[in-house]
């Protein structure tokens, strides 16, 4: 009577392509996961500037002093304190005055969260990346 089954080089070689695939795949799926935190910032720092030019429309001109005006409003400008939590591996901040403000993104953990830094200011004005 035969037994069937594998042998060890066969195993190892499953093994070795398993290896192979994945020494391909996970950078590609990190870089990924890079790219699309950067978006989500980007994408966070245009509503922040949105919620406070909608508030400097609505209130003659001035822009609010705070992300407090922009979440203690009714109906609120922003249904979400941003500066308060750390959304997709990044950490804003609001700096504003009644003459205007400048919204940053910055990555949690440089190179892993993220590679770049943003800022956006009065106007809704996007500044240029800078590496973190």
């Amino acid at each position: 009577m035969k037994k069937r089954g594998f042998t060890l080089v066969e195993i190892m070689i499953v093994i070795a392509i398993i290896a192979l695939l994945a020494a391909i795949a996970i950078p590609n799926l990190l870089r990924a996961r890079v790219n699309a935190n950067e978006s989500a910032a980007q994408a966070t720092l245009k509503t922040i500037a949105t919620a406070c030019e909608s508030y400097a429309s609505a209130n003659g001109g001035a822009y609010p002093t705070g992300i407090a005006d922009l979440t203690g409003a009714t109906p609120p400008y922003l249904n979400e304190d941003y500066t308060a939590t750390n959304p997709q591996g990044y950490t804003y901040t609001l700096t504003s005055d009644a003459s205007g403000y400048t919204a940053t993104a910055t990555a949690t953990t440089c190179g892993t969260t993220g590679t770049r830094n943003f800022s956006i200011t009065t106007g809704a004005v996007f500044g240029t990346p800078a590496a973190c």
